[in-house]
């Protein structure tokens, strides 16, 4: 199998809305998994939500310009300008994932999870596990603050600088 052939095949997979695909041909084994959409709130309006590939939440929020942070018209007097909540987004610290693997929320499927939004962390404080070839990693937290919130789901595939957790 040529790399033309499994471009093709994401495609097809991509194309009509398949989650997933496996097939082995002689000592090839390809997997191809496409991940759910997960709603992402932006600054804790929950009337301001958009659709983001799981993969992609980091450059679609960088993408995002400060105009689509802003209440819609007529909120009343809780309506936040773009520049309030732009700056209470810059204000937050994204813990981001060190490498490509599978995260998970706790170190065991029957234990508690490591964090929760709004617990208080400590640099250094451990939030979340990355698995990746076999070998557990421990992700830390880079800030003293509180969670925030957890922008993935345990044993989601994550990628490389892809956001985890926001702390605030």
């Amino acid at each position: 199998m040529e790399i033309n052939d499994i471009i093709r095949l994401m495609q097809a997979v991509s194309e009509n809305g398949l989650t997933s695909f496996k097939i082995e041909e002689g000592n090839l084994k390809l997997s191809i998994k496409k991940e759910k959409e997960q709603i992402i709130t932006v600054a804790g309006n929950s009337a301001v939500q958009q659709m983001i590939p799981a993969a992609g939440v980091a450059a679609e929020m960088a993408a995002l310009p400060a105009a689509e942070y802003t209440a819609p018209a007529g909120s009343g007097e809780g309506a936040q300008t773009a520049e309030n909540t732009a700056a209470a987004i810059d204000s937050d610290k994204i813990v981001a994932s060190p490498l490509v693997g599978t995260f998970y929320n706790s170190s065991s499927p029957d234990a508690e999870p490591f964090v929760k939004v709004g617990d208080a962390v400590k640099k250094g404080q451990t939030l979340g596990i990355i698995e990746a070839m076999k070998l557990m990693n421990e992700i830390e937290s880079e800030f003293d603050g509180i969670v925030e919130a957890v922008l993935v789901g345990n044993e989601n595939v994550v990628e490389y600088g892809q956001p985890l957790f926001r702390i605030r």
